[in-house]
């Protein structure tokens, strides 16, 4: 009876165990986020590989980098199983070191993240353009010797989405990793909020809190046209006079009688309306019978 009680006293805690087991390695690849759907199912169902070369004379170093985003990567037969990380992992990087007449060498395989540790992390980047920030989490990985000696560190995995529909083929880059967490920049149409989304850059004023200037007015466009409409005129004048009367100098200007008269024209109009404006003197002063 005891050991009964005891095992069914047990229960609660087992059933709290898987709970969290399943809270942790739960991540939507169709989340919504402030007011917005997205779709990562291109980036999962499926492993995705993502390499770089490190060029490390007399020697390269590939780092193949392995992920899907919404479920666990599956175990490659024919491959040892320290040469691939366990299962239950959804991001995985493996370095291998390459030398001329040498046979290839993997030298670390690390799980960047795992579903019982995966704690995702999904924002929305305030700045412009606005952008994704999806973060995994895994376990501890000890450090290389290159690095300070010290605790194994924590991993983690970054994915910057940027959104670009107009790209085919998504292009996807290993940005950088410093031992703990690995960078990984995305461009492409599932960085893009779903149709039917509303536009999170609508109606948002720029970082500097001011609104941006318009390109161009109505008043703009009829002072450029008529500035280039009155360049047209000379221009075709001038070749007029030239090919017709063959003019040289002050001959080329169209119409250059008219032109001439202007400035006189000009003062004309300038005289009759300051005397307009002057004030009339009255001969009677300044007493006014009432």
């Amino acid at each position: 009876m005891i050991l009964r009680s005891s095992a069914l006293s047990s229960i609660p805690f087992l059933l709290l165990v898987l709970c969290q087991s399943a809270l942790a390695d739960d991540f939507d690849c169709k989340p919504s986020l402030e007011g917005s759907h997205y779709d990562f199912t291109s980036l999962g169902n499926g492993e995705h590989v993502v390499n770089r070369t490190r060029e490390t004379p007399p020697t390269q170093i590939i780092d193949s980098l392995a992920f899907d985003l919404c479920g666990d990567l599956k175990t490659k037969e024919g491959v040892k199983d320290h040469d691939q990380c366990p299962s239950g992992t959804r991001v995985c990087l493996t370095q291998v070191n390459i030398k001329e007449n040498e046979l290839e060498r993997v030298i670390s395989v690390i799980p960047l993240a795992q579903s019982s540790k995966l704690n995702p992390e999904l924002t929305v980047s305030p700045k412009s353009p606005r952008h994704l920030n999806l973060t995994f989490h895994g376990p501890e990985y000890p450090q290389s010797p290159a690095q300070s000696l010290g605790a194994p560190l924590a991993q983690s995995f970054k994915l910057t989405l940027w959104c670009d529909p107009q790209i085919e083929s998504p292009n996807i880059t290993i940005t950088g990793y410093d031992g703990s967490q690995l960078h990984l920049e995305y461009h492409g149409a599932a960085g893009c909020p779903l149709a039917g989304s509303p536009n999170p850059d609508e109606g948002k004023k720029p970082e500097d809190g001011k609104e941006p200037e318009p390109v161009g007015s109505g008043l703009g466009w009829f002072f450029m046209l008529f500035l280039l409409a009155f360049i047209a005129y000379f221009g075709i004048g001038a070749y007029y006079n030239y090919s017709t009367y063959g003019a040289r100098g002050m001959d080329l200007i169209p119409h250059r009688d008219f032109w001439q008269e202007v400035p006189y024209m000009l003062k004309d109009v300038i005289s009759h309306m300051c005397s307009s404006a002057r004030p009339r003197r009255s001969s009677r002063g300044g007493y006014i019978a009432v």
